[in-house]
């Protein structure tokens, strides 16, 4: 199954989605680029009205990780309003492609 096909719903992330998109961010305890993904994500969320973060501790859901494919963190996913995964990043991102990417969610 290709991302676009997967749809995540609040149930799974214990959050609502966003209205328009959510920033969806795997995380874990030590992982010093998961404490800045989260300070990016945050900017972006206050800048553009109608998207959520949702960030999730990858080790307590391992088996949204495993369904998901997640094999490191950070890992982000963008969703789009109807929690179908738009884009995926691993690894730490610049504001700019977080953003870009959103335009594809919304």
């Amino acid at each position: 199954m290709r991302d676009g096909e997967k749809r995540l719903d609040a149930a799974e992330l214990g959050e609502a989605l966003g209205e328009r998109a959510t920033l969806l961010q795997f995380s874990s305890a030590f992982c010093a680029p998961c404490r800045a993904t989260r300070r990016v994500l945050a900017e972006v969320t206050a800048m553009v009205p109608g998207v959520a973060h949702v960030e999730i501790d990858a080790e307590q859901h391992l088996d949204l990780v495993r369904r998901l494919d997640i094999l490191k963190t950070p890992t982000v996913l963008v969703l789009d309003a109807d929690g179908r995964i738009v884009r995926r990043a691993a690894g730490q991102p610049r504001k700019a492609d977080v953003i870009a990417a959103l335009g594809e969610a919304v």
